[in-house]
């Protein structure tokens, strides 16, 4: 695929792009690949070749890439006031709509909204409310966050020792104070003749175990999300909010949900926390709120928090706290038209009815010889390849090899490890859904048949 002709778009942005989360091996076999336009839930590239987006772009673009009512309320907006900010007292009348329409669909009743630019900076600025909070409460020591391995919370500094990724130990992170319970996969970390319900059983008493260690008055929240997204789709295992939601509650340590991937009808629901029967006191927001049109994330706070926060902040008469676009107008303005779209307009309905066909493909490849575990939750989903169902053993890079393999089938799917992941946009259609899982089996066998070679 490589294309080195001499001011190619491959080598114009190659030569002035440092690439984040990207194979550096692979990039330099394959080269870059340049998106010019998109056409429903497929993106096109300079060379006129044509890819299903089964990522819908990183979890995001709900809507496909050329829907008409997200560009028509970003242009209008454009026209009536193109930017502002959110200081001062100051806002657009879309960010109060966006505000007054989020709090009304959160898993809480009441609440309030901060308005960040990603779901990164949403976790970050968690993390500063709750340490404001503690310090104006009289706790100054309670300031340590709970997360789990696997998780991923984000990039800036905060957010990723949120993250319990290996790879950010290159980064000297996490922080201290930032605590990491284990990866609530079953299929990999249960024990030999542990059932399901012995395995949540186990983790919720490690939670008990890590908060009677480090004391409950040095823990300020514990943040998961419903499914781990970036940690390989990972839906917990049964019980598992419902037994450690008791456990923080005794202790007084708030339950934070990171909807940033299942918030807005990927889990079948509008929130992952509705999926999993468990009210959070707060929830961070971002990607599908926007529908990927448009760069912005929230922190909803719960009825409790909000107002706590509030009293801090009147004591010292402000939160020092806040972002040049956040609640931008445009983003305010898209997010409204995301959120009808997706609650009023058949959006998440078309999803919910698409779930059932998109497991039946997921369990389609559950008998495969190198397909060690299939899993997934509403419109999201992995298989986990090995190199043989008995042992588990992993086969090298094969995750790259098989997305690689696919993409070169006009199929964009994401390798996490030794996971393939799907999570396509909301307006597939049945025969374009059937096409994704038969080009990713073809993908797979190729892959396999080069590996294993």
């Amino acid at each position: 695929m490589r294309n080195d002709v001499p001011n190619s778009w491959q080598a114009r942005a190659e030569a002035a792009t440092f690439y984040g989360f990207t194979d550096l091996p692979t990039l330099a076999e394959r080269g870059t690949v340049v998106l010019t336009h998109g056409e429903g839930a497929h993106v096109v590239d300079t060379e006129g070749r044509r890819y299903l987006d089964a990522n819908a772009g990183l979890w995001n673009m709900v809507a496909g890439f050329d829907h008409p009512d997200l560009i028509a309320a970003a242009k209008a907006q454009y026209d009536r006031l193109p930017g502002y900010h959110a200081f001062f007292g100051r806002m657009s009348d879309a960010t109060v709509e966006l505000s007054e329409r989020l709090t009304a669909l959160a898993p809480f009743d009441g609440g309030r909204v901060f308005y960040t630019n990603s779901g990164s900076e949403a976790n970050d600025t968690l993390v500063k409310m709750l340490w404001f909070l503690s310090a104006a409460e009289g706790r100054p020591l309670r300031r340590k966050i709970l997360t789990r391995v696997n998780g991923y919370h984000g990039v800036t500094v905060a957010a990723t020792s949120m993250t319990g990724k290996p790879y950010n130990r290159v980064f000297g992170l996490p922080l201290p104070g930032f605590l990491h319970l284990t990866c609530p996969h079953y299929w990999r970390e249960g024990r030999a003749g542990e059932s399901e319900a012995q395995f949540t059983a186990r983790l919720a008493a490690e939670l008990e175990e890590v908060i009677e260690r480090e004391g409950a008055g040095s823990i300020a929240a514990f943040v998961a999300e419903p499914v781990l997204g970036a940690g390989g789709v990972i839906p917990p295992p049964e019980g598992y909010f419902q037994a450690i939601q008791p456990v923080l509650a005794a202790h007084g340590i708030p339950l934070v949900a990171d909807e940033v991937i299942c918030g807005f009808g990927r889990t079948g629901a509008l929130w992952g926390a509705e999926t999993y029967g468990f009210t959070p006191d707060a929830v961070i927001a971002s990607k599908a709120m926007t529908a990927g049109y448009f760069p912005m994330g929230a922190v909803i706070l719960g009825p409790d928090l909000a107002a706590r926060l509030t009293r801090a902040a009147e004591g010292i008469e402000e939160f020092p706290h806040g972002f040049t676009a956040s609640g931008h107008p445009v983003g305010s303005a898209v997010a409204l038209a995301a959120i009808d779209l997706i609650v009023d307009g058949g959006l998440m309905a078309q999803a919910q009815a698409l779930i059932p066909r998109f497991e039946a493909g997921l369990a389609g490849f559950a008998d495969h010889p190198n397909v060690g575990e299939v899993r997934g939750k509403g419109l999201m989903g992995a298989l986990e390849v090995v190199a043989d169902r008995e042992s588990r053993a992993a086969i090298p890079n094969i995750g790259e090899r098989v997305a690689n393999a696919a993409m070169d089938r006009g199929l964009i799917c994401r390798p996490i490890g030794p996971a393939i992941v799907l999570c396509p946009p909301f307006i597939l259609s049945e025969g374009e859904m059937d096409g994704m899982f038969a080009t990713l089996r073809d993908a797979l066998d190729a892959a396999l048949g080069e590996a294993i070679a």
